[in-house]
């Protein structure tokens, strides 16, 4: 929750949103997701349940972005976040069906394009490689959201003690 909070300070003011992810330990997803909360954050999926999201190996067995979202589609799925690392990969997601994209290790001014191109049809997440010295520049691209792994993944233990005077 602390670790949590430093980056939500970051970016206030910008209009995205802090999400965590999935990547949890297991047995722990549910406190460590509470954490993040606490912490001002925004849960992002709770587990597989909650959306299909298609990454670069669904693509590449598919072959094509297109063609992994078109799937998703006829099986039914209604929540469909894409990840795309090339911003040549956006018009084929979102006229295949993808409700969400996921912008992969992309710098800010490469975001920065990508928002544009997506105009608002739907919202737009910037992962990877998200440090709290890099998140307030990529805020400002137009993100809706950003996650960051290491919320859940590397967050340190808080050093708390209780000392006992006697006397």
């Amino acid at each position: 929750a602390t670790m949590t909070r430093g980056y939500v300070q970051r970016i206030e003011g910008t209009g995205a949103t802090l999400l965590d992810t999935r990547k949890t330990i297991p047995g722990l997803r549910a406190l460590e997701k509470y954490a993040t909360r606490m912490g001002g954050a925004t849960n992002h999926r709770m587990g597989l349940w909650d959306a299909a999201m298609i990454k670069d190996n669904h693509i590449a067995v598919a072959g094509s972005v297109g063609e992994a979202v078109r799937r998703a589609v006829e099986a039914g799925v209604e929540r469909i976040i894409v990840e795309v690392d090339r911003v040549d990969q956006i018009e084929p997601a979102l006229k295949a069906g993808a409700t969400h994209l996921l912008l992969d290790n992309m710098d800010p001014p490469t975001l920065r394009g990508a928002v544009t191109l997506v105009g608002g049809r739907v919202p737009t997440e910037a992962s990877g490689g998200v440090r709290l010295d890099t998140i307030r520049a990529i805020a400002e691209t137009g993100v809706t959201f950003i996650s960051v792994g290491r919320l859940t993944q590397s967050a340190p233990a808080a050093d708390i003690g209780l000392d006992f005077t006697h006397g």
